[in-house]
């Protein structure tokens, strides 16, 4: 127990919470690899995040002060204004906004159900096969993707053999 005490600081969180991002992270956690616990981050992402902020990406996020944690928080909230390149963020030039945006959490859900429920009523081609369940992105579908089926082809000579007997 000793030993802990001397790698932990006093002010040690177990578990992280950023409330306005509605996420928990594991507090023992490095920080890159706690970011990405966050629905919508990635490890380099996180990488860009720790290297923009400054802060050392070999400590525990539970170790680090509320205002650190805050400049975390504020740089994931507006990533293009903080100093992220703004390919990195995963929807550049947003159909309603035109900015781009980096969108986390719950909301990251809600907005790809809204692509393809866009993609559906539109009747491309991506919205048909997501309507029929098929592969979208050009995978081949004689052999893969046959769930729910019954895999496998019985030859009917091999039917008949099985009745005789």
């Amino acid at each position: 127990m000793s030993s802990l005490s001397a790698i932990r600081p006093k002010n040690f969180k177990e578990k992280i919470f950023f409330r306005n991002l509605r996420s928990q992270v594991d507090g023992n956690a490095k920080i890159e690899h706690a970011l990405t616990q966050i629905t919508g981050i990635g490890r380099r992402f996180a990488q860009a995040i720790v290297k923009v902020a400054g802060i050392d990406p070999n400590i525990r996020i539970g170790a680090i002060s509320e205002k650190e944690l805050n400049q975390i928080e504020e740089i994931i909230l507006n990533p293009v204004v903080n100093g992220i390149p703004n390919w990195m963020v995963n929807r550049p030039k947003d159909l309603r906004t035109g900015e781009d945006l980096h969108i986390i959490s719950n909301k990251l859900e809600i907005t790809v159900k809204r692509d393809i429920d866009r993609m559906k009523k539109m009747k491309n081609y991506k919205g048909v096969r997501h309507h029929l369940k098929l592969k979208v992105r050009g995978q081949r579908t004689k052999s893969t993707g046959r769930h729910g089926l019954v895999v496998g082809v019985v030859r009917k000579k091999q039917i008949k053999k099985q009745q005789q007997k």
